[in-house]
């Protein structure tokens, strides 16, 4: 693979991000002890054969602060909502009421919180896991300039290229930990 030390560096740093983007998804599936939206927009609902995300198929509100409801556009998919956020396994049972379904939040309690703290401690890990693979392979590249046939770069600039992608680490493991740290508290606020 011939490349220079910017194109390493932006590669790395892109990847880099793509691991904060998968990790502020998956957060948004933790449940917290507040009603959120986000918590039932990815749920899958079998919709005419199809596994549907539910917030393309219903309009889901907070009325309040440890409610949800959800307004199917068609009505005739209220049951297959209901199972679906059922079958999600987010600990929510469903009422419905006519063409809609209102779901109380339960508040967590302590052990659920403990247990979902550690989940989101575990998922940031994984996270900083894969930044420091992608510094690995980063810098194998800046390794493999010092053979690149054709262009000579100087042990200097490889070695300056290494802290540069160190750097980017340090600023995505930050990232990760600020977000591992906002979410837990999210979970233990009352």
């Amino acid at each position: 693979m011939s490349t220079d030390p910017d194109t390493i560096l932006l590669e790395a740093e892109e990847t880099m991000e793509k691991s904060v983007k998968y990790l502020e998804s998956e957060f948004r599936g933790v449940r917290t002890g507040r009603a959120s939206t986000s918590l039932l927009e990815f749920v899958k609902v079998d919709y005419y054969g199809s596994m549907t995300d539910l917030k393309a198929i219903a309009a889901i509100s907070v009325p309040e602060p440890a409610q949800l409801l959800v307004k199917p556009f068609d009505a005739g998919a209220v049951s297959a909502i209901k199972q679906g956020i059922e079958a999600a396994g987010l600990g929510l049972n469903p009422i419905s009421e006519g063409k809609q379904l209102r779901i109380n939040v339960p508040a967590l309690s302590a052990d659920r919180r403990k247990q979902l703290a550690a989940h989101v401690k575990k998922l940031g890990e994984e996270q900083k896991i894969a930044i420091r693979n992608v510094r690995r392979d980063a810098n194998k590249h800046a390794d493999g300039l010092k053979n690149q046939a054709g262009q000579h770069f100087a042990e200097d600039d490889i070695e300056t290229l290494k802290e540069e992608i160190q750097e980017l680490v340090k600023k995505y493991e930050t990232k990760i930990d600020q977000m591992v740290d906002s979410k837990t508290k999210e979970i233990s606020t009352i």
